[in-house]
């Protein structure tokens, strides 16, 4: 509660500091919004979350919060100055970096075993270190691209969100279960922002809220699988596919369009109207009922993955790529479609 109120009082005022100052975005080519409006809803978000978790969340040496809210004062800076000013990508990599050193090294939150997975398990130090720096930093990335329509990124770190502190709430016990603090605490931080930022939105979230809660939902999916292979629960050693079912949104539209970006010569962070969230949108439907329709497959795919643990990572992890396939090629179906149809009205004007 504490989260929210004060992310839905803080967010008028930033709104207000946002025009006054003239510190707004400008529509261009790749932008939905047709007006100049606010990036620094993050800091909303930020300020809800990191004050209520500061009041209420026991930060001891031993539970971890502690680094994890260090990352996340990096990358909120990180993120504030590209809203400002801009950033290079890799100046914001190099934060990034710094973000996960200081939670994989101090706080020792990494991937330790594959269970199972192409026969792996437990994973030697230097490829878990690496590995869990590839998670963090895809996962933080993903979010921040996902943020595109009015409401999108919010309703998806919502409902990702909600899940993990859901299991963490159930089984986390006294090695996971301050991760509830640290889930509710960005529920309620998000759920205030929410408020002004659906369709047509006064204000968006921005890197400065993107990149902190990608952070955020990276480090508690992380520990979700650890809490699978530590406590064996909910789902033991099918934890990783049911967190990758989790987070399956942000990760399909990364995905996705990295391999559009390479496999057209370009480079996989040059910036695109190829997002799944374009795509629906150039079938016809409105920002409110992309946005519902991208937080329902979120939800339907989590329920699947959750439904079906029990036949293992093998089974799922194929489920979910042969899912991603299957819409990639709808997708690219229909764009291709749309595209005839432009080319022959052009011809017959």
């Amino acid at each position: 509660m504490w989260a929210f109120l004060v992310s839905l009082f803080a967010v008028p005022s930033i709104i207000y500091i946002a025009h006054l100052k003239n510190m707004l975005d400008t529509p261009n080519g790749r932008t939905v919004h047709q007006s100049l409006t606010p990036r620094l809803g993050g800091v909303a978000v930020f300020a809800g979350f990191m004050s209520a978790l500061t009041i209420f969340a026991p930060l001891d040496k031993t539970n971890s919060i502690q680094q994890l809210l260090a990352g996340c004062i990096i990358l909120f800076f990180v993120g504030l100055k590209d809203d400002l000013v801009g950033m290079s990508v890799a100046k914001k990599f190099v934060g990034q970096l710094l973000a996960t050193g200081i939670v994989m090294i101090m706080a020792d939150i990494r991937i330790t075993s594959f269970q199972g997975i192409l026969g792996i398990d437990t994973l030697p130090i230097g490829i878990s270190y690496a590995f869990t720096l590839a998670v963090i930093v895809g996962v933080t990335n993903a979010i921040n691209l996902i943020d595109g329509l009015d409401g999108l990124a919010g309703t998806i770190v919502l409902i990702i969100t909600s899940t993990f502190g859901f299991y963490f709430y159930t089984y986390g016990g006294p090695a996971f279960g301050n991760y509830v603090y640290v889930s509710v605490c960005l529920i309620g931080g998000m759920l205030g922002f929410l408020r002004y930022n659906f369709h047509r939105a006064p204000i968006f979230m921005g890197d400065t809220g993107s990149l902190v809660c990608g952070f955020i939902v990276s480090v508690l999916a992380i520990q979700f699988i650890e809490m699978g292979l530590r406590v064996g629960q909910p789902f033991g050693s099918a934890s990783p596919s049911v967190a990758v079912g989790i987070l399956f949104v942000p990760l399909f539209d990364t995905l996705r369009v990295f391999t559009l970006r390479m496999m057209a010569g370009r480079s996989p962070f040059s910036p695109d109207k190829n997002h799944i969230h374009h795509r629906i949108l150039a079938m016809g439907f409105q920002q409110i009922s992309t946005v519902l329709l991208l937080g329902l497959l979120n939800v339907l795919v989590i329920l699947f993955v959750i439904r079906f643990a029990v036949y293992g990572n093998t089974v799922l992890i194929g489920a979910l790529l042969g899912f991603s396939v299957l819409l990639s090629i709808f997708f690219g179906v229909y764009q291709s479609r749309i595209s005839r149809r432009q080319m022959l009205a052009s011809e017959s004007n």
